[in-house]
């Protein structure tokens, strides 16, 4: 058989209470990377438990950016997946709204809050 291909799609939203500060725009800072690890603990688990959980591989942050005001920020990640014949085929729509559940109706991830018009799911 042949071997699952890995594809992608984009998952952005923003975060209403995390203060976007320069030394998050920078990959190689140690607020990025640790920032990036919490975005991780909160996103891998509902990627898990969403329809694609079976085939989720795992999400990389590619940015944070500042918002309309200094305490917001937006996060931008590619996030990544096994398809292949047997695996359901991605449906961003039917992702989108399982994350929009879990979150609360996008208005929570954990400590953080979320503004509620900012998630997208692009396969």
């Amino acid at each position: 058989p042949l071997s699952p291909a890995v594809r992608n799609f984009t998952l952005n939203f923003t975060i209403t209470n995390l203060q976007f500060t320069a030394d998050l725009a920078m990959p190689s800072s140690k607020k990025f990377k640790s920032t990036e690890k919490v975005m991780y603990h909160y996103v891998d688990p509902l990627l898990q438990k969403s329809s694609i959980g079976p085939a989720y591989i795992g999400c990389k942050v590619t940015a944070f950016r500042s918002g309309r005001d200094r305490d917001i920020t937006g996060v931008d990640a590619v996030c990544s997946y096994k398809s292949n014949v047997s695996l359901a085929k991605f449906d961003r729509e039917k992702v989108y709204h399982e994350l929009s559940t879990m979150t609360n109706g996008v208005t929570k991830l954990g400590h953080y809050s979320l503004e509620k018009n900012s998630l997208y799911v692009n396969g």
